[in-house]
């Protein structure tokens, strides 16, 4: 019977000696994945030049949300004696080389750094430069991350006060390929009153929390119409849910952009209506958005 005991502690002994040398070398395997997961970000630091970056994001596409990044940067550079150039990090379905009417290579520096393009003062960078416009990007996540450094580092913006960034849709790998290369000051969430909208800004917003990005307020794009014959408006896509999902993120509504057939006219013109309708509903209202971000961009 003892030594029946005895073996069955030296058994015990055994397990429990295997259990915390298993124990030890999964905390081991542990630190070394931490070390390596560690290395292998990216450093961050800034783009030469540039002194502010912030992004325009929403998290789902069709919201209108390139069309409100190029008036905001028109009306950034409006307002201010100051620089502002504008990025486009849709690898996908570029839209700024439409939008701001411009088409062709950028020329290289004699340190093979790419020129931005020029429209209305805003010097611009786009994948849309660098393809033929009717081609299709079929690419795989690392040269998607490729593409966004080439972006990011291979570019002479010069000296920049602020670059505007047009983000993608989603929460994938250029947007974190991107917050986790340089400095981002702050973002701006842009929505339509649609719920499936609305759902994709709040996975944006919990984005850019976990990657402790400051989100500087919600911007509600097609608000409302008018119409032309009356001036009655219209809330054809509801009403009151950007600001309610605003006051849940514990963020300001900073601007409600109304739905308006010329808006997408200047668009698709190439010609911002910041800067082709100044006097416009629309056109003040960019600009009072503008002033917003310059009020709340940390350091501009």
């Amino acid at each position: 019977m003892n030594v029946i005991i005895g073996k069955r502690l030296t058994v015990l002994r055994i397990v429990r000696c295997g259990t915390r040398s298993l124990s030890s070398r999964q905390e081991d395997v542990n630190a070394r994945q931490k070390e390596m997961m560690k290395r292998g970000l990216p450093n961050i630091s800034p783009i030469p030049g540039v002194k502010n970056i912030l992004l325009v994001a929403s998290g789902k596409g069709g919201v209108g949300k390139s069309t409100v990044a190029v008036n905001l940067a028109c009306a950034m550079s409006a307002q201010k004696d100051k620089k502002i150039g504008l990025l486009d990090a849709d690898v996908y379905g570029p839209s700024i080389p439409k939008l701001m009417n411009l088409r062709g290579n950028p020329r290289l520096t004699k340190d093979d750094k790419m020129i931005p393009l020029l429209n209305y003062d805003i010097p611009c960078m786009s994948m849309g430069f660098l393809i033929d416009e009717k081609a299709a990007v079929v690419w795989r996540g690392l040269m998607v991350m490729q593409g966004i450094q080439r972006l990011l580092r291979q570019v002479s913006w010069g000296e920049l006060d602020v670059l505007v960034v047009d983000m993608p849709p989603g929460t994938g790998d250029i947007q974190l390929s991107i917050v986790q290369n340089v400095p981002v000051a702050g973002a701006v969430l842009v929505s339509t009153p649609q719920d499936i909208a609305l759902s994709d800004v709040r996975r944006g917003a919990e984005m850019f929390n976990k990657v402790k990005i400051p989100v500087l307020g919600m911007i509600e794009n097609m608000s409302h119409f008018t119409c032309p014959d009356c001036g009655a408006e219209s809330k054809i896509f509801g009403s009151g849910r950007v600001k309610k999902l605003s006051k849940e993120l514990n963020l300001d509504l900073i601007g409600n952009i109304p739905l308006d057939p010329e808006l997408s006219e200047y668009s698709d013109k190439g010609v911002p209506i910041v800067i082709s309708k100044p006097g416009s509903r629309q056109a003040r209202e960019f600009m009072n958005i503008a002033d917003e971000i310059w009020q709340r961009l940390p350091g501009a």
